[in-house]
């Protein structure tokens, strides 16, 4: 089965073709499609959000007339950073908080500086990876990942990207971005999502290897 990976992040295509690793999918990017104006993320949750990329990607890839398109699955998600002591900002909009064109070392600048304003609330926080499949035009799996944590006393790590140098996991007291890639996929909210699209596309499609 062909499954095209609506999005262009290098950082999520690499973590989803590790988690995919194990289904018999041949994956596809956005990279091999004409290019595309991105939609608009008006949606005011994460599933909301997933839903529509999934189904504008979904019509572009009817439209490419590329000769794997006809059977593909489009599978798009909405994922980021809620904070209880911010009233869950970033949100939504972790992707765009205080700008596109912010870098993330300004957007941790700016929410510990809201943290700090706000101590008696905690660091309570969790990412949110809300996940859809569509087929001709019609949804046809969803799923949402979350885990828990809260916010680390300052930014600590490399390995991860995003808002991961900032959000420390309890049980190994570091951060995402302080942990190998496959431990930080074992809890992670992406892991959780895509480790259930693939249980989803084995019982579904009989898509084990070799079969």
């Amino acid at each position: 089965m062909d499954l095209l990976l609506a999005t262009t992040n290098p950082n999520k295509l690499r973590e989803i073709r590790q988690l995919l690793s194990g289904v018999s999918v041949t994956l596809h990017s956005l990279a091999e499609l004409p290019p595309v104006v991105e939609p608009e993320e008006t949606g005011s949750t994460f599933i909301e959000n997933a839903r529509l990329k999934a189904r504008y990607y979904s019509a572009h890839l009817a439209s490419a007339a590329v000769p794997w398109g006809g059977s593909a699955l489009t599978v798009a998600e909405d994922s980021g950073l809620e904070i209880d002591a911010l009233g869950g900002e970033p949100g939504v909009r972790s992707a765009r908080f205080l700008g596109d064109d912010v870098s993330y070392a300004e957007r941790f600048t700016e929410i510990y500086r809201r943290l700090e304003r706000r101590q008696e609330a905690g660091r309570s926080a969790r990412f949110i990876c809300a996940l859809v499949a569509v087929r001709d035009d019609n949804p046809v799996f969803e799923t949402t990942g979350i885990v828990e944590g809260v916010i680390a006393p300052e930014p600590a790590g490399t390995n991860g990207f995003g808002y991961d140098p900032i959000f420390l996991f309890p049980e190994y007291g570091r951060t995402l971005a302080e942990v190998s890639d496959d431990d930080k996929l074992r809890v992670a909210h992406r892991g959780h999502a895509f480790r259930a699209l693939a249980d989803w596309l084995r019982r579904t499609w009989n898509l084990e290897l070799g079969t």
